[in-house]
Formats: C-alpha cells, sequence, structure tokens
C-alpha cells in the first residue's frame, strides 16, 4: 500500500467548530465597535455637556450598558448552525428577528423600569449599530468562507446505502457543506461509475495516495460492515498525517443535525447512544431554573392575554375552553397536558387518536389562529412548573400514538428519555408530523437534540421559537 507523501494541507479548511469560534469573535467584535460607535454619538447629542470622554463614560451609561454586547450574541445562537450561517436568506432573517426581539426585551423592561432611568438613545444607537454591522461582518463571512478554496475537499470511503446516502445530502445542500472529490469502494463493479454526479475513483488500496494527489483535509467512512486491515491502516495513516476522519453518522448529524436512524446498527442505542446522553447534575439544575423563570413568565403572559382568548373560543362555538389530555413524560411517566381549545369538540369521534394535520378541518376559525401563535399552548407553562413539561425537549404525544410508533420507527421509545418541552430542536427545524416518515425525521431531530443538548443549545431553541411565535408560523 502507498504511503502518505505528508503534501502540506491547506490550514484554511476549516471545520465546523472552527468555523463558529469566527462567527462567535466576529460578532463580538462588531457588537463591541457597535457599543463604541453609541457612546460617540449619544456624547455629541445638543443636551450632552460631558462630551465624549472618560467622565463620560463612567457617569452616563449604567453599568448594564456595557454588557448589551454580550445580550446581543446571545440573541444571535441561532445563526451559529454552521446550516443557517452560511445562508444569506437565514442570515438576513436571523439578523432582523434579533433585533425585533432586542426591542422587544427593551420595550418590556421600559414599562416596568422608572421614568427616565433608562438610557433609551444609547440603547437604540446600540441596537442599531449592532444590527448593521453584524449583517456587514455576516455577510463578508459567507462571501469568503463559501469560496472554493476555504472549502473542505472530502472523500467517502464506502459506495453503499451509507455513502450513497451521505452524497445524496450533498447533492441537495444549499449552500455546498464541502467539495466531494468523489468516492472509494472495493467492489469491481462500481468503479468508474457515478452516483449523482460523484464518481468512484479507486480502492481502499489507492486511499493514501489519493488523499496526497488530490490533498484530501476529510476522509468520511461509510462502511458498515466488515473491512480488511489493510483499510483500518490507510485510516489511521491518514489521521496521524493531519486528514480528519469521520464517520458517516457523524457527518450526517453534522449536515442535517439529525441522527439517521435508518443507517445506524441495531446496538448503536446502547453501545453510542446512551452513554453519550447522560450530562451533568450542573446542567440539570440551571434547566429547572430556566423552566422555573420561563414558567412564571408564560403564566404571567397567560393571565394578562386569558380573557381575550376566552373570549375568542367562547364565540367561535360551544365547548369547554381548556382541555387536559393524557401524555406520555420522562421516562413513560403519563401526564395530564392543559391546552386552550383550539378544534371542534367532536375531533375525534370515533375515539381513535388523530394527529394534526396541514390544513386540518376540525380547527375551528379562532382555533387556527391559536395554533399559527401557539397561544394555545400558553396553559402549558402550568404543566413545566409543575415538572411535567420542560420549556426545550421533545414534542409531548399520547400513549397511544407513541405505542403505536415504536412499533414501526426503530428507537423511538428513546425520545423518553428526557421531559417532552413546549418547544425543541425537531419544532423549530422540522414542525409537526402527520405521516410515517414525518415522524421519523423529527424523531431524528429528537435524538440529536438528546444527544448534544446544553444550555446554549436551548437557549438558541428558545429564541428561535420566539420567532416563529412572532411570525405566526405555527400550525
Amino acid at each position: 500500500m502507498a504511503s502518505l507523501g505528508m503534501k502540506s494541507k491547506p490550514t484554511w479548511r476549516l471545520r465546523p467548530a472552527e468555523r463558529k469560534i469566527i462567527l462567535v469573535v466576529g460578532d463580538i467584535v462588531s457588537a463591541t465597535l457597535a457599543l463604541l460607535i453609541a457612546l460617540i454619538l449619544w456624547s455629541i447629542e445638543p443636551e450632552e455637556w460631558l462630551r465624549f470622554s472618560w467622565q463620560f463614560i463612567i457617569e452616563r451609561p449604567p453599568i448594564w450598558y456595557f454588557f448589551l454586547p454580550v445580550l446581543w450574541v446571545v440573541l444571535l445562537l441561532g445563526l451559529y448552525d454552521n446550516r443557517h450561517a452560511e445562508k444569506i436568506s437565514s442570515t438576513i432573517s436571523g439578523i432582523a428577528m434579533s433585533a425585533l426581539l432586542s426591542a422587544i426585551i427593551y420595550f418590556f423592561i421600559f414599562f416596568l423600569a422608572a421614568p427616565n432611568s433608562l438610557p433609551r438613545l444609547g440603547v437604540a444607537l446600540f441596537f442599531i449599530g449592532s444590527t448593521v454591522l453584524t449583517l456587514i461582518w455576516r455577510l463578508i463571512y459567507i462571501a469568503v468562507f463559501s469560496a472554493p478554496a476555504f472549502l473542505r475537499r472530502v472523500i467517502i470511503v464506502g459506495a453503499g446505502n451509507s455513502g450513497s446516502t451521505l452524497v445524496n445530502i450533498v447533492k441537495k445542500s444549499y449552500p455546498i457543506p464541502f467539495h466531494l472529490v468523489g468516492l472509494i469502494d472495493d467492489d469491481p463493479s462500481k468503479r468508474n461509475t457515478e452516483f449523482m454526479g460523484y464518481e468512484v475513483i479507486g480502492s481502499s488500496d489507492e486511499l493514501l495516495r489519493i488523499i496526497d494527489d488530490e490533498q484530501i483535509s476529510d476522509v468520511v467512512f461509510a462502511i458498515s460492515g466488515n473491512f480488511s486491515t489493510s483499510l483500518l491502516n490507510a485510516v489511521i495513516t491518514a489521521e496521524e498525517n493531519g486528514v480528519d476522519v469521520t464517520t458517516m453518522p457523524v457527518m450526517y448529524e453534522e449536515l442535517l443535525g439529525r441522527i439517521p436512524i435508518y443507517l445506524v446498527q441495531n446496538d448503536w442505542l446502547l453501545r453510542s447512544f446512551v452513554d453519550q446522553m447522560h450530562i451533568n447534575r450542573f446542567y440539570e439544575f440551571g434547566k429547572r431554573l430556566i423552566d422555573i423563570i420561563g414558567g412564571l413568565v408564560g403564566v404571567f403572559v397567560l393571565v394578562i392575554l386569558s380573557p381575550f382568548i376566552i373570549f375568542g373560543i367562547a364565540i367561535s362555538g360551544k365547548g369547554p375552553i381548556i382541555y387536559r389530555q393524557t401524555r406520555m413524560g420522562k421516562n413513560g411517566k403519563e401526564f395530564k397536558i392543559i391546552k386552550f381549545r383550539s378544534m371542534q369538540v367532536d375531533a375525534e369521534k370515533n375515539g381513535l387518536a388523530l394527529a394534526a394535520r396541514e390544513n386540518d378541518d376540525r380547527i375551528t376559525p379562532f382555533g387556527r389562529f391559536l395554533r399559527k401563535s401557539h397561544l394555545d399552548e400558553l396553559p402549558q407553562f402550568i404543566n413545566i412548573l409543575k415538572g411535567d413539561m420542560s420549556l426545550v425537549g421533545p414534542r409531548s404525544e399520547r400513549p397511544m400514538i407513541i405505542d403505536e410508533l415504536k412499533e414501526i420507527i426503530p428507537f423511538y421509545r428513546a425520545r423518553l428519555f428526557v421531559k417532552p418541552g413546549l418547544t425543541g430542536w425537531a419544532q423549530v427545524n422540522f414542525g409537526y408530523a402527520s405521516t410515517i416518515e414525518e415522524n421519523a425525521i423529527k424523531l431524528e431531530y429528537d435524538l440529536y437534540y438528546i444527544k448534544h443538548r446544553n444550555t446554549l443549545m436551548d437557549l438558541g431553541i428558545l429564541f428561535q421559537t420566539v420567532g416563529s411565535v412572532i411570525g405566526l408560523r405555527g400550525r
């Protein structure tokens, strides 16, 4: 077998984690520069006698004002997913939504604070500056890092089901996540054939030579069965020489934010998932604290809006205002979920559980508004305070639906390892599911969340959910 010639691998072909670091640093620089510009413009207003000086910086802005860049970066959490960060449309809408959220937060605090206690001009200047500078920085980032010179050069080892699935994902992705050079497979019948435009360019014996000749930066291992010792040695040699070696399921997660439930072995749940899903108690404590704070805020909003919602439900037809339904929670424990009624009273005449569908004719006209705005879910904040649910987690389902789907979809019951959520990774990335195929996709998102969950991910999901509520993107 040929040895790796140690041609220098271009260092500018950055990994996803490295790109996120660049995004965070760029956003922090943009927000800090916006803060400086805001202070300068604020200091030159006609009634400001201190002007821009050290005395002005010490006396005029309150201490919390200098933490606004941190708040801005937190509001951008949903834009640190590489699948969105490199799309112009997602970037513009994400920054616009962050600006709108910042305005909502400010006005909420403004009405609760004492009169004339908030620096309105300074705050407004900061958020305007942050929006403009961050947008400019993000567009520069997209233009630079989507250029071919910055794309990783990838080769897939294995042209079977896993390899072809990955090729299909790359083919459908926009913008392209990396430059796929081709595939490698030892099956002679696949040599020089093409998979959706990508050629099988050699066998495992040629792996090191191809890596050297094509300046490959990443090797994706997509073989689920047995493989030769020589191939294993070649892959280890490549890794030792600076080539990043990863497996197809890991690359699948990176590209789609999902776990490939149909492409992993039956023992995956015990060998991989269970070990990686455990998290520390500090996260659990912080998550419960956020749930309590969010639950109290939600109940406050519920109290304010309830009279209007009750009136709307009452005039839309006869029936109860609130309905309770049995759902399955963490570890299969059942609880009663609380929601505002959005469907007709006889929505399930035959007693069978039916999932909500697109343009569901069982939903009342006012109920449709409640669902699009997610206001029908406000009473669930009571479930969150009780501990039945969390703010973030897989969507709660009825026991009979879970019993049905776990017989059809692999690993379906694994979504019960955590509390169900008012919102979740699957909800913000996919929405509702009414078919077996859609439920399988949602499960892939749910398992990805359970495996990778952390506080920053939870906050990002919450901010994206607020954007969905404001944009009436419910169903």
